[in-house]
C-alpha cells in the first residue's frame, strides 16, 4: 500500500482552496489553511509536508515572506500563486523563499498539476540524498575501518578520520589529492597499481597486506569497490581498510599452540620410550657395578656410562615438562630464596666472562611452581644469556610483583614475575617466534638441544602463567616469566631418607614384577633379588592374574603402560580379587594415563635405593 505525499496549500480565499483540494486530492494528501501565521504553525506539526503552494496577496503576511519563514524550519518544495505580474515579488519569493516555479491566477490545471508533481519529486529526491549522505556521515565517522573514496583519477573525494590518521593528514587536507602522495614511493605505487587493477576489472576485490617490519607488522583486509556513474562507466573507486593485527596474532598463537600440542604428544611418547631405556641402561649399571669393583678402569668406564644416562634422563625431564606430560610438583615457592641459593650454580656453570646481577622486590608473593624446574628454567635462561654475550657482560634478574586483570592470557589476580635480561647480540624477528619451538636451536652442533626455551614454556603453560620474550638485535634480550601468586604455605620436602642406600628385606617376601619391556623387567627382579626378595616375573597384566591364581604373593610391581591391560586395569583387578596384595605402579610416563591418588607410584628411570624404600614401605604397611 503506497503513502500519499503530503501538499499544503496556503490562500486566504476559500474557494480556491476548495479547487486546489478537488484537484489534487486523488494523488496527494492536502493540507489547507487561509491564514499564514496558521499555515506555519501547521507546517512546525507536519514534517513531512513535501510541497507548499502559497498565494502571494495575503492579509497580514504575503506568500514570499510567509515561503522566507518556512524555509528557515522546513524542507517542502515552494510554489508561488500569483494573480498578478508581480515580477519583484517573485524574485523576492526566489531569493528567500527558495521557491521552484510560480504559476500564475487563473491556473492551468495541466501546468500547475506538472508543477506541483516535479517540485514533489524533488522533494523526494532531496530527502532520499539527505538520508544517503547522513548514512555516509555515520558510517565514516564511526566506522573502525579505514574508508576512502576515490575518483577515476586516483584522487581523494571523501574519507573518514580514521583514514586521514592513516596518512597522518587531516581528512580536509587529503581531499582533491591521489593517496600516493602521502605514503612511500614504492608503496604508493604498489597502491596505484592496485587501484588500478580494481577499476579495469570492474569487480570488487580483496586481499591482505601487511605493512612494517618482520614481526612487528600491521595486517590490513582490504576490499576494493568500483563504483559506476549513471552512463555506466566507472567513476569512483571506494575502499575500506580493516586492521585484521590481531586476527592475524590470534591465528598465529592457534597455530603455535597446535604444534606445540602435537610435538608434546611426540615428546611424550619418545620420553615413555627413552625412560624404558634408561631404566634399563641405569640399572643394569647399577648391578655390574660390584662384580667390577676390583677393576678401576672398567669402574671408570662404568662410572662414565651412567653420567651419560644420568644427563639423558635429565634431558628427558625437559621433554616431560616441554609436553606439560611432566610430574611436576606445583607448589608454594620463595622465588627470590630459591634465586639466592643458585649464586654458586651460576658461578659454575656461566664462567667468568659473564657476571649476574640480581634485582629481588622485597615481599614478593610466593609463586606456585615446582621449585626444580623453576630452577632449570632460570638456569638454562642465564646460559642463553651467556651465549648472547660472547665478549662476556652483565646478565640482569629482576623479580617484581603484578596484578593482572583483563589479560587475555592470564587469569585475573596476583602473580611474581621473573625476568632474565642481557646484553647480547639480540634475536633477529624472524627468528624469535621461533626460539620456543623444541630443537630449534641458532647454536652450532653439539652446544645446544634447542629444548632450553621449550622447557620454560612448557613449565609456564602447566603453571597456568606465560612466558614473553622480547628482543632487539644490538641491544638485547628480555624473558619475562609470569608465574601465579601461592598463598599455600611452603612445604618440607626433605625426604624420607637421605643416604640413598638400598633397604635389604627385613622379612621374607614374594613379589611378582609385571612389565612388557623385558630389559626392564630384568633389571627390576634383579633389585628385589639382590634386596632378599623371592621375586618372578610376568610380560603382561593376564599372565600375572593368572600366576596369581596359582600362588600367593606379597606385593606387585606393574608397569603402567602395558599392551592389552594398562598398569591402572591390573590395579583395579588386583584389588577386586586379591584385595590384601598392594600394587606399585612404575611409570615412564607420569600423564600417560590418570592415575588414583591412592595407588602408589615410582618413576623411571629410578635407582634401587628409591624401589627398595617404596618396597618396604608397602610390605610393612
Amino acid at each position: 500500500m503506497s503513502v500519499k505525499g503530503t501538499i499544503l496549500a496556503v490562500d486566504d480565499e476559500p474557494d480556491i482552496l476548495v479547487a486546489i483540494e478537488d484537484l489534487f486530492e486523488d494523488t496527494y494528501r492536502v493540507l489547507t489553511s487561509s491564514k499564514p501565521a496558521e499555515a506555519l504553525e501547521l507546517l512546525r506539526s507536519e514534517p513531512d509536508v513535501a510541497v507548499i503552494v502559497s498565494d502571494q496577496r495575503m492579509p497580514g503576511m504575503t506568500g514570499d515572506a510567509l515561503l522566507a519563514q518556512a524555509r528557515a524550519f522546513h524542507d517542502a518544495q515552494a510554489i508561488l500563486l500569483s494573480g498578478y505580474a508581480d515580477m519583484s515579488a517573485v524574485i523576492a519569493a526566489l531569493n528567500e523563499g527558495g521557491i521552484i516555479g510560480y504559476v500564475t491566477k487563473p491556473w492551468d490545471p495541466t501546468l500547475l498539476r506538472s508543477t506541483v508533481r516535479n517540485a514533489y519529486e524533488r522533494h523526494r529526491l532531496a530527502r532520499d540524498l539527505a538520508t544517503e549522505r547522513a548514512l555516509l556521515r555515520g558510517l565514516l565517522n564511526h566506522s573502525e575501518d579505514a574508508i576512502s573514496f576515490k575518483d577515476a583519477e586516483g584522487r581523494l573525494v571523501r574519507l573518514n578520520a580514521r583514514k586521514a590518521a592513516q596518512l597522518g593528514q587531516e581528512p580536509a587536507a587529503c581531499i582533491g589529492r591521489p593517496e600516493s602522495d602521502f605514503r612511500s614511493a614504492p608503496s604508493g605505487a604498489a597502491l596505484d597499481q592496485a587501484d588500478t587493477a580494481a577499476i579495469v576489472s570492474g569487480l570488487p576485490s580483496e586481499v591482505v597486506v601487511s605493512e612494517g617490519p618482520l614481526g612487528a607488522e600491521r595486517w590490513s583486509n582490504i576490499t576494493r569497490v568500483p563504483i559506476r556513474g549513471t552512463s555506466g562507466a566507472i567513476e569512483h573507486l571506494a575502499t575500506i581498510e580493516r586492521d585484521i593485527t590481531e586476527q592475524k596474532v590470534l591465528e598465529a598463537r592457534l597455530r603455535q599452540s597446535d604444534k606445540m600440542q602435537a610435538l608434546g604428544t611426540l615428546a611424550g611418547g619418545i620420553a615413555h620410550d627413552f625412560n624404558n631405556l634408561l631404566t634399563a641402561i641405569l640399572g643394569s649399571l647399577e648391578l655390574a657395578a660390584p662384580k667390577i669393583a676390583d677393576q678401576p678402569r672398567v669402574k671408570r668406564l662404568i662410572d662414565n656410562a651412567t653420567g651419560a644416562a644420568q644427563r639423558g634422563s635429565a634431558l628427558t625431564k625437559r621433554l616431560l615438562s616441554f609436553s606439560r606430560s611432566g610430574d611436576l610438583r606445583l607448589r608454594s615457592v620463595d622465588v627470590n630464596a630459591l634465586i639466592e641459593g643458585m649464586s654458586d650454580l651460576f658461578g659454575r656453570s656461566l664462567g667468568g666472562l659473564v657476571s649476574v646481577r640480581t634485582n629481588l622486590e622485597p615481599g614478593l608473593p610466593r609463586a606456585c611452581v615446582d621449585p626444580d624446574q623453576l630452577e632449570l628454567a632460570i638456569l638454562n635462561l642465564c646460559i642463553n644469556a651467556r651465549d648472547a654475550m660472547p665478549d662476556g657482560g652483565t646478565i640482569t634478574v629482576t623479580t617484581r610483583a603484578a596484578s593482572v586483570s583483563g589479560d587475555a592470557d592470564l587469569r585475573d589476580g596476583n602473580y611474581a614475575v621473573l625476568t632474565v635480561a642481557d646484553e647480547g647480540t639480540g634475536i633477529p624477528p624472524e627468528l624469535l617466534e621461533r626460539v620456543c619451538e623444541p630443537f630449534f636451536t641458532t647454536k652450532a652442533v653439539g652446544q645446544g638441544t634447542g629444548l632450553g626455551l621449550a622447557m620454560v614454556f612448557g613449565l609456564a603453560q602447566q603453571a597456568k602463567g606465560r612466558l614473553r620474550i622480547t628482543s632487539e638485535v644490538g641491544t638485547g634480550t628480555r624473558v619475562e616469566l609470569t608465574l601465579p601468586q601461592s598463598d599455600e604455605a611452603a612445604t618440607d620436602d626433605a625426604a624420607a631418607a637421605t643416604d640413598g642406600a638400598p633397604a635389604l628385606a627385613a622379612s621374607p617376601a614374594r613379589i611378582l614384577v609385571v612389565d612388557d619391556d623385558e630389559d626392564v623387567r630384568h633389571v627390576t627382579a634383579s633389585f628385589l633379588n639382590r634386596f632378599g626378595y623371592d621375586e618372578t616375573e610376568a610380560p603382561d597384566g593376564a599372565s600375572a592374574l593368572a600366576m596369581m591364581e596359582q600362588a600367593e604373593f606379597d606385593l606387585v610391581v606393574a608397569d603402567l603402560a602395558m599392551p592389552g591391560m594398562s598398569g591402572i586395569e591390573f590395579a583395579a583387578e588386583v584389588r577386586q580379587r586379591f584385595s590384601d596384595v598392594p600394587v606399585l605402579i612404575l611409570t615412564g610416563h607420569a600423564e600417560a594415563m590418570p592415575i588414583p591418588n591412592d595407588l602408589p607410584v615410582l618413576a623411571k628411570p629410578f635407582e634401587s635405593a628409591d624401589l627398595a624404600r617404596c618396597v618396604s614401605t608397602l610390605l610393612s604397611a
